[in-house]
């Protein structure tokens, strides 16, 4: 039934791309005992024909303006320009792609592009934008949930789908956006709120080799990504800090994550000492070299080969391997909002803004949060008595 109805869209588009502006055709013909003139002319497909009149009571120059007058409406249509149909995988793969790419990153055109074929494409290209509509798209979302996929990857389908119908509609091609009143259903996952104690760093730093024990450090005292970390070259490196003006995503070199990324993190002294023994182990007097190479020395270290061979092994046998490097991040913020540091300095430490530090990676542990209900009590308790 969809292979009848697509043929016969396509038999529909053809004639009306084939539709021209005619002056049609005038013929002489007998009518019985009488000469008529008839009008020929082409529409919809198929050839028309009209009796317009005797020949003994209209001259041709009569017929003919007849015959226009009668056309006059069908190249009023033929005229007009003949407007496209557009699927949704057209108007990703023709408009929306080609323009995105010319302002996303690198990291972000790979992961985004292969998720909207994957998905998007495969299951709902052949739609005719026109015909999509909100309650479909909500149940598409909702069938990708029950399917198993994470609230992560459902909840960007949901971005995407908004941001190509958003597209459409600012090119008029819809009249309204279906996807803009998207949501994503169900829960979205236990996320960790962990942090490490400052008796676990410790523990952490003792077990750990000269390379992994400066690559945590980073992590943890300067609060830098692990692709921060990997893409650093010793140009990089000076006594008191790290410029990061570049990281390795997913294995190729890319900017930092937003603007606020670009930044000088400052370094720690114990972690300025630990810099200056791996220094002069590895330092060839390359500033191009990397600071964490790998065993081919022209690139540098893969995040997931360092983590699985050499920091998770002994961190397990300490039962810490649940500290990732997000938690590691994590914690410099939690950590540093304890010991009263200034959350501003401490979001430009990390990149990012200020309400993201707090937010997102500042955790509170009980002692805080007993140590501020009791000054909370207190204040009205002295509020009352005076």
């Amino acid at each position: 039934m969809t292979m009848l109805k697509s043929a016969t869209l396509n038999r529909e588009v053809k004639k009306q791309r084939r539709r021209r502006y005619q002056a049609g055709s005038l013929q002489k013909r007998k009518n019985g005992k009488h000469w008529v003139w008839v009008g020929f002319w082409w529409e919809e497909g198929s050839r028309r024909a009209k009796t317009l009149g005797k020949v003994m009571d209209m001259s041709k120059g009569d017929a003919l303006a007849a015959l226009g007058k009668l056309l006059q409406p069908v190249n009023v249509e033929a005229v007009k320009p003949v407007e496209r149909r557009w699927t949704l995988a057209e108007l990703i793969d023709e408009a929306y792609l080609p323009y995105c790419r010319r302002k996303w990153k690198e990291s972000t055109t790979s992961t985004t592009v292969d998720r909207i074929e994957y998905h998007i494409i495969r299951d709902l290209g052949k739609m005719e934008i026109r015909n999509i509509s909100r309650e479909m798209l909500q149940r598409y979302l909702e069938r990708k949930t029950k399917e198993g996929l994470s609230h992560s990857v459902v909840h960007h389908l949901r971005w995407d789908l908004r941001a190509i119908l958003r597209f459409a509609f600012q090119d008029g091609l819809v009249d309204l956006n279906a996807g803009e009143s998207l949501f994503t259903p169900g829960v979205p996952g236990p996320r960790s709120r962990e942090v490490l104690t400052a008796e676990q760093v410790q523990q952490i730093l003792k077990v750990l080799g000269l390379r992994e024990q400066l690559f945590v450090r980073l992590a943890i005292f300067s609060g830098m990504r692990p692709g921060e970390i990997i893409g650093l070259q010793w140009r990089h490196v000076h006594d008191d800090h790290v410029d990061i003006e570049q990281r390795i995503y997913r294995g190729k070199l890319d900017r930092p994550k937003t603007t606020r990324s670009r930044r000088q993190a400052a370094i720690s002294p114990d972690t300025q000492t630990t810099l200056k023994l791996w220094r002069e182990q590895t330092f060839s007097g390359d500033p191009g070299s990397w600071l964490f190479p790998s065993d081919a020395l022209t690139t540098p270290v893969g995040r997931d080969n360092l983590w699985r061979r050499n920091i998770e092994p002994p961190l397990k046998a300490i039962k810490l391997d649940w500290a990732t490097f997000q938690i590691m991040r994590r914690t410099h913020a939690s950590l540093s909002r304890k010991a009263g540091i200034d959350p501003k300095l401490v979001a430009d430490q990390l990149g990012h803004g200020i309400g993201v530090n707090l937010d997102t990676y500042t955790i509170a542990d009980l002692e805080q949060r007993l140590a501020a209900v009791n000054t909370l009590e207190q204040s009205l308790a002295s509020a009352t008595i005076n």
